[in-house]
């Protein structure tokens, strides 16, 4: 028996999640760091906190299970994806905080391109709209701001990469300089079709081209670690993806018309649609899935910034949950006909709207609303906005789903998944078990690593799901979203 450790790190915290070959967790650890709030709409993590975390969870992870150590094959790295990072050449250090992808101030560079009409040919490219989620305007910023950071980088001394490539250069001591497709397509830098950093994207955002990572197959060789001197020898990076990607790839959705939904701090909602780069509406953005056997996987991609972060922002900085698990029994004490609306606008709407300027409101309070009414509306919040998501992809693919997968922590609030069922009206099929992203670079790991030959066959790795079908009548369902849709006028008028 074999093994495979892996990286999961998102935006509240750093996972390490030990497989064993037949994709049985054998064992978890999990450490949050801490969110920067420099300003209204900004958010940055210590990318050096991260980094620390990343070796304290795998080491906690081998120390549960010393007979592991030996055992050990390979280890695999998931992401969150737009977060960038610059950091020293020589050290691997970063030179500021990770610059995260709810951070909004991008937004003015953004603007400026758009006024000079670059927002076509950027969408042709990148299969982005310009937009501050991405990770190219905060560069430019740091750029801009930063003339210490713009000096090192147009010297060769700094580099720029997202959260896996900046744990690999510093897992590997310096050695490997690389990210997967799967991150790259995240940049509003990389070309989709062609699969290389575009030059004209480059040069628009000032981010130099040589400060960019090398882009390889996710089930690539990204070099060797120890883990720091963890490891009694050196072991194989064996794949990278961005953690939406991954858990497309752990719901084997391997053939178009395959969708899968993220329940995290954001959500990111992902329809295969096969090989050829898919044309594009204002709303929708498109992916590079995976590429596998030199061959790349397009998704269509719905993106919501803000899901469970409204849990973490009532327990926060409200003080109205102690932790986002007592959301559940908090909600379960309103009555399902509840009139109070969360628009989580904390840092924008993402699709199918896509404005950054939008800010977040609570509807409908009347003298009888108390705190659990606004947990309740905050939970109800994600569904609808999945919802509008839906639609938006249903109008531009012409798929109309049957059923979609669904994954990610939230996805274990009962309450949630339910009233989720009911208000997209399709059945919704939800993991059983949480750690999607890390199965799935798991499985992708598994290819890498020739434990099995072709994604059929370890499909065997899907986790059993558990299946929610609508309850309320076409009517319920109406109303409350027509409730939304009441309140999320009002925030679009404001903003």
């Amino acid at each position: 028996m074999k093994c495979l450790l892996v990286i999961d790190q998102s935006t509240s915290a750093t996972k390490a999640v030990l497989f064993d070959e037949s994709g049985q967790v054998l064992e978890r650890v999990s450490r949050e760091h801490q969110q920067h709030y420099p300003q209204p709409g900004w958010v940055e993590h210590d990318a050096d906190e991260i980094w620390h975390n990343t070796l304290a969870v795998a080491g906690e992870v081998l120390r549960k299970r010393p007979e592991c150590v030996h055992i050990l094959a390979g280890i695999a790295v998931t992401n969150q994806r737009e977060t960038v990072v610059v950091f020293d050449k020589q050290t691997g250090r970063p030179l500021h905080r990770a610059i995260v992808w709810q951070c909004r101030r991008g937004d003015p560079l953004c603007a400026v391109q758009r006024e000079q009409g670059r927002e076509p040919a950027t969408r042709a490219k990148t299969g982005l709209p310009i937009d501050g989620y991405f990770s190219a305007s905060k560069l430019q910023w740091l750029i801009h701001e930063r003339p210490e950071l713009a000096d090192k980088l147009t010297k060769g001394q700094a580099l720029i990469g997202t959260m896996d490539t900046y744990l690999i250069y510093r897992l590997t001591q310096g050695d490997v300089f690389a990210t997967d497709h799967t991150n790259a397509s995240r940049t509003l830098l990389y070309d989709i079709a062609n699969l290389r950093w575009d030059e004209e994207c480059c040069a628009w955002w000032q981010v130099p081209r040589h400060a960019l990572a090398d882009v390889r197959a996710s089930a690539a060789h990204f070099g060797n670690t120890t883990l720091n001197g963890q490891l009694p020898q050196p072991l194989p990076i064996c794949a990278v993806m961005g953690d939406s990607q991954a858990a497309l790839f752990a719901q084997c959705c391997f053939e178009p018309g395959a969708a899968k939904v993220t329940f995290g701090t954001g959500s990111s909602v992902l329809l295969n649609v096969g090989h050829i780069p898919p044309g594009l509406s204002q709303g929708t953005v498109a992916t590079i899935a995976w590429v596998h056997a030199g061959r790349p996987t397009y998704a269509l991609e719905g993106i919501i910034t803000c899901a469970a972060a409204t849990l973490i922002w009532l327990r926060d900085q409200l003080g109205l949950i102690a932790s986002p698990e007592e959301a559940e029994a908090m909600a379960r004490e309103v009555a399902e006909e509840q009139e109070v609306y969360l628009v989580p606008a904390f840092s924008g709407l993402g699709a199918p709207h896509w404005r950054p300027a939008a800010r977040a409101a609570i509807v409908g309070l009347s003298v009888h609303s108390d705190k659990r009414h606004i947990v309740r509306a905050a939970l109800e919040a994600i569904a609808y906005q999945l919802r509008d998501v839906l639609e938006m992809m249903h109008a531009e693919s012409k798929v109309r789903l049957r059923h979609i997968q669904g994954d990610g922590g939230p996805s274990a609030n009962e309450l949630l998944m339910q009233f989720t069922a009911d208000i997209i009206g399709v059945e919704l099929r939800v993991a059983r078990h949480p750690d999607c992203s890390a199965r799935g670079v798991a499985m992708m790991g598994a290819l890498g690593l020739g434990w099995h030959a072709s994604m059929a066959d370890i499909a065997a790795w899907q986790s059993d799901s558990r299946v929610y079908t609508r309850t309320m009548t076409p009517e319920q369902v109406q109303a409350r979203y027509d409730g939304w849709r009441h309140a999320l006028d009002q925030v679009l008028c404001a903003a």
